[in-house]
């Protein structure tokens, strides 16, 4: 049987459903393509009294992981939520076809942690990635789905990527947008959401290329038209 259980947003946060699976399932994986873990996966090993095993991108997607689910129970832990990524609704779909048993244990993601801004979750548009940029690698797609949701009056979530620093992700942002012609001049920066380390700030772009603490992991939310009460709680974190 295969096992996809939610980590939820800081170390301790997996139910207590998901940690008596795991104590009892024979093999434990942890995805670690999706996301910069806000703590040291040894803190993992020490909650489930287990070994954990990294389980990359090309890993998962090999689906090694159904083949040994058909002959043993199998764990693979997911930071945030399990079927945030397109990979793990895959794994599920790949498994089905091979008959084997699955189940789903859900968590906190930072899908929904962005409400802590005070921004209305209803009032989001399409969510959007930011890769991280090469020499002759410079995506911007993320500026469309910003400019779509705009079109709507719809606040954009902007996921930041494994690896890539807050001046970096600033840097591209601004990059694409004056390319794609458009204006964005205050901006939500997200940090580490669910954990101690958490920090929520607003501010224009301006002030923004002067913060050097900001750490994995963060996101970016570009507000659209706000309720006014949106923005009076917005305006907290104001800097």
């Amino acid at each position: 049987m295969l096992y996809l259980i939610g980590l939820g947003l800081d170390h301790d946060s997996i139910s207590k459903r998901g940690l008596e699976i795991a104590k009892r399932c024979k093999r434990i994986y942890v995805e670690n393509y999706t996301v910069d873990f806000p703590y040291a996966l040894s803190v993992l090993e020490q909650m489930i009294g287990k070994k954990i095993k990294i389980a990359d991108r090309k890993f998962v997607e090999s689906m090694e992981l159904i083949d040994e689910a058909t002959r043993m129970d199998v764990v693979l832990l997911v930071y945030g939520s399990p079927l945030t990524a397109t990979t793990h609704i895959a794994l599920l779909a790949e498994a089905k076809k091979s008959k084997v048993k699955t189940a789903v244990i859900h968590n906190a993601s930072v899908l929904d942690a962005v409400a802590g801004t005070g921004l209305q979750l209803y009032k989001f548009g399409k969510t959007a990635s930011m890769p991280k940029w090469a020499k002759n690698f410079t995506p911007d797609s993320f500026i469309e789905t910003i400019q779509h949701n705009f079109s709507m009056r719809a606040h954009s979530l902007i996921l930041i990527d494994i690896g890539l620093k807050f001046k970096d992700a600033l840097k591209q942002l601004e990059e694409a947008s004056e390319k794609n012609n458009l204006s964005i001049k205050e901006l939500v920066v997200c940090q580490a959401l669910g954990t101690k380390r958490q920090r929520i700030i607003y501010s224009d772009i301006e002030h923004l290329r002067e913060i050097r603490w900001i750490v994995a992991p963060f996101c970016f939310i570009i507000p659209s038209k706000m309720h006014f009460m949106e923005k009076e709680f917005l305006d907290n974190f104001k800097i």
